[in-house]
């Protein structure tokens, strides 16, 4: 559909609208939208195909290239494009530039994911509020956003389907007014997505709304509009994306921090000094032909490395979000709440095995594992016991973990009016030529790496030896990932459901190898797999993994963002903290010092997580069993 199209559309879709609502011709079109659901009110599905379970097992992978190696080439080959940041659009401009032929090099200071693009809502979505937006203000942008998201969502779903599903979403009515409204809004969305489209919305009657989230509050619910978005485990889709350039020959390397932007005699940014932050190789003169600062809210960071007097583009905005226990939301259908006290938009959302909510929107200063504040938190809790049945108590000691992540809203510093925010992503040229992308979301993070990948081709005068081709990669793990292939997990290495079930929803095919690496039980069952945690799904063969396969160097890279605990619990996760460091101490040989290290890193590091501020844990007191006495 042209924008044209839809603007008409859209203009005679409100005129109608508001024309019914005022005419109050609401019953009549009520008993059309109860007409949409099934007799059962149950959420329509696609039918799925999958392989018999009698496929044989994978053979073990190889090994990747150690950091030692990657090291090697780093200080000795000449790049087509250093990338600056981890993050999901710096892994994925190295994954794009290397799959076009290009000689690519990424460096990111801390890990992969560590900043934002662990710290999101976990949603691939096109976004309903701005769609909203583009239709009350006949806002092309807006629109233009939606529709290029939505086309990414699939495209998402495609490439690592054991990283994101599908996730209905249903809006709670408590006025007959708003059902005409969101659903109008939803089927348009649907429209919008055109042959990508996930399922139809629908309305769903209040009693199977009540089924789905029995915590709901009762008095005057209608029903509720639902509607399809996808769903994601954000920091493992980051580590597969930076894996799969890896695996196509792009040297990518944790831990290695830009100190300066290396000049030619004419000024033009032609490499970098790097530091490895894992203190093994010390500075390094990294060589190349162009420089992508991907850095997110730390963008204006690398720019003054550049040009100290530049004028900062980043506008950088606070989202909080929590973990809660499973029973706030249904485990399988997420609810929005898009009409809040102040005007926020607020998510609940199932996640991991908890339920998610969240998020603010406040603005902030750019800081590494920023902390969220009490103040937000209880924001956040207020607008759930509005939703919730009136015998229901939100508590504060209900929040597992909350964290804060940082949103690089950013300006264009050649537009005319240099306070107004770009709504989509940035590219932006530096007289020196230091390349820099920075906004956008997860969801068109491989559309902002095209863009940003033919920018620099034509800016830095680059051969590629192929197009683009992101649409159709398969991120590690994807290949040989089947719906059921748990079931081949349990059935061939003798492990829990409820792990083999976490494991080929992480890690796809690679789940096989995680399995090999994990310890036996000495049981009669479950073989294999010593949880970490009793309450988690997570076993030790994982952290084996991470270091060997997923270039995991610090207990942080493990518990936050190669598992999830961090995310969880922050309480669990300490309790799991010795045993971490202990295997990765087997792994990488680390001293007594270097695990004292750790240890402190990571309490720090939990704070930002939820952990109770302030208070000093020790190895002792969390082996003897003291903190489980925490609240």
């Amino acid at each position: 559909m042209s924008f044209r199209q839809a603007l008409f559309s859209a203009t005679r879709s409100r005129r109608v609208l508001l024309r019914s609502v005022a005419a109050g011709g609401i019953l009549s079109t009520t008993a059309f939208f109860l007409s949409t659901t099934d007799s059962f009110g149950s959420i329509h599905h696609q039918a799925e195909q999958d392989v018999p379970l009698n496929y044989p097992v994978p053979p073990p992978v190889a090994l990747p290239l150690s950091r030692e190696e990657q090291i090697k080439k780093l200080e000795t080959e000449q790049f087509d494009l250093l990338i600056i940041g981890g993050g999901a659009t710096g892994a994925g401009c190295a994954l794009d530039a290397v799959s076009r032929g290009l000689k690519v090099a990424l460096v990111e200071r801390d890990d992969f994911a560590c900043g934002t693009s662990s710290r999101s809502t976990k949603l691939v979505h096109g976004g309903v509020r701005y769609l909203e937006k583009a239709f009350w203000n006949l806002d092309y942008e807006q629109y233009k956003l939606v529709k290029e998201a939505l086309a990414e969502r699939a495209t998402f779903l495609k490439i690592a389907p054991h990283l994101s599903f599908p996730l209905p979403i249903m809006v709670p009515v408590y006025k007959w007014w708003q059902v005409p409204y969101y659903w109008a809004g939803t089927k348009m969305y649907d429209l919008i997505a055109g042959k990508e489209n996930m399922e139809s919305s629908y309305f769903m009657g209040r009693g199977k709304t009540l089924e789905n989230f029995p915590m709901l509050k009762p008095q005057n619910l209608k029903g509720a509009i639902v509607y399809y978005d996808g769903s994601h485990n954000d920091s493992r889709m980051n580590t597969a994306i930076a894996l799969t350039a890896a695996q196509k020959g792009a040297v990518i390397l944790n831990h290695m921090e830009v100190t300066e932007l290396s000049k030619d005699a004419s000024g033009r940014v032609n490499g970098a000094v790097v530091r490895d932050n894992d203190g093994t190789a010390g500075k390094i003169q990294v060589d190349a032909k162009g420089v992508i600062n991907a850095t997110g809210p730390f963008a204006d960071g690398i720019r003054q490395l550049d040009t100290p007097v530049e004028a900062d583009i980043v506008a950088p905005s606070s989202g909080v979000h929590v973990i809660l226990p499973d029973y706030y939301c249904s485990p399988k259908m997420g609810l929005i709440d898009p009409a809040t006290s102040d005007g926020r938009v607020v998510f609940f959302l199932p996640w991991q095995g908890h339920t998610l909510a969240g998020t603010t929107d406040s603005p902030t200063t750019v800081t590494k594992d920023p902390i969220p504040s009490e103040d937000e938190i209880n924001w956040i809790l207020n607008e759930i016991q509005h939703y919730v049945a009136d015998d229901i108590a939100v508590r504060r000691e209900d929040v597992l973990a909350a964290w804060s992540g940082i949103r690089p809203l950013v300006r264009d510093p050649r537009a005319k009016n240099t306070e107004s925010l770009v709504r989509n992503h940035l590219i932006t040229l530096s007289d020196s030529g230091l390349l820099t992308v920075a906004g956008g979301k997860w969801t068109t993070y491989r559309e902002m790496a095209e863009d940003t990948v033919n920018t620099s081709v034509k800016e830095f005068g680059l051969q590629p030896t192929a197009p683009c081709g992101t649409k159709d990669i398969k991120l590690v793990g994807a290949e040989g990932y089947r719906k059921l292939m748990f079931i081949h997990l349990i059935q061939t290495f003798g492990i829990e459901t409820d792990i083999a079930k976490h494991l080929a929803e992480n890690y796809g095919d690679r789940a096989y190898d995680v399995v090999r690496l994990s310890a036996t039980t000495g049981e009669r069952w479950p073989t294999r797999g010593i949880k970490l945690s009793q309450a988690y799904p997570y076993i030790d063969g994982e952290i084996r993994y991470a270091v060997q396969h997923e270039y995991a160097r610090t207990a942080v890279d493990v518990l936050s963002r190669r598992i999830r605990l961090a995310f969880l619990n922050s309480k669990a996760a300490l309790e799991s903290l010795p045993k971490v460091i202990d295997i990765m101490a087997e792994e990488l040989k680390w001293d007594k010092a270097r695990q004292d290290k750790e240890w402190d890193d990571t309490i720090r590091f939990l704070y930002s997580m939820g952990l109770q501020n302030g208070k000093y844990f020790s190895r002792a007191d969390v082996e003897s069993g003291k903190t489980k006495m925490l609240g």
